[in-house]
């Protein structure tokens, strides 16, 4: 009995040494940037020895991949289409936006931290990039089966086409709301993105109707 609780409390301290580890790493490479952060200065931020996060994560770039993975994790869950409880197409995008929206204000860093490494061109490409790239393909068909479940006319042409513009028209959202703060109601402007995406994608898919 001994034995096994003491099992689970290794695997608890475990998980929360971990939780930790992510923790100061997210705070770091939102201030520093990838350069910026080093396991000393995580190490430095969360109180566990670099042993520690060597135990976790092979190495920083292995680290930093999976900060974007857990805050990829968050955000993901939030680019849900609402059911049809909640409205007409439209009044279910503009919600999915908001929610979207919402999360990406809580929970900022791997977004921001994700552009910076996709931005970024190295002989050798770090993980944390190549994580971004493949969590960045899921929401995009995300984005894609939704336009294709309210607007099942449009052809493949117009989902891509569609899915590309409201994937950059939101990363441009983004970086304008990290730039002016508060000046930018982001929830609002995701909203009428949203909705303009959807009223372009009834109009490809020539339904006639946006409401």
């Amino acid at each position: 009995m001994d034995g096994a609780q003491g099992g689970r409390r290794q695997r608890a301290n475990g998980v929360e040494s971990r939780r930790r580890i992510l923790d100061a790493a997210v705070e770091i490479a939102g201030e520093r940037g990838y350069e910026g952060t080093s396991i000393a200065g995580v190490s430095a931020k969360c109180g566990l020895p670099a042993s520690s996060i060597y135990w976790h994560f092979k190495d920083k770039d292995d680290l930093i991949a999976a900060v974007i993975e857990r805050s990829f994790e968050t955000w993901l869950a939030a680019v849900e289409l609402p059911g049809e409880e909640a409205g007409a197409p439209l009044e279910r995008v503009r919600a999915m936006a908001a929610q979207v929206a919402k999360s990406l204000a809580a929970e900022p860093d791997f977004l921001r931290l994700g552009l910076m490494l996709a931005l970024e061109r190295r002989p050798q490409e770090p993980k944390g990039r190549t994580m971004f790239l493949q969590v960045r393909d899921i929401a995009r068909q995300r984005v894609a089966d939704v336009l294709q479940t309210l607007v099942p006319e449009l052809d493949p042409g117009a989902v891509d086409q569609l899915t590309t513009y409201a994937v950059a028209g939101a990363d441009g959202l983004f970086v304008q709301g990290q730039i002016a703060g508060d000046r930018v109601d982001l929830v609002a402007m995701f909203e009428l993105h949203a909705q303009l995406v959807f009223e372009a994608a009834v109009r490809m898919g020539g339904t006639g109707e946006s409401r």
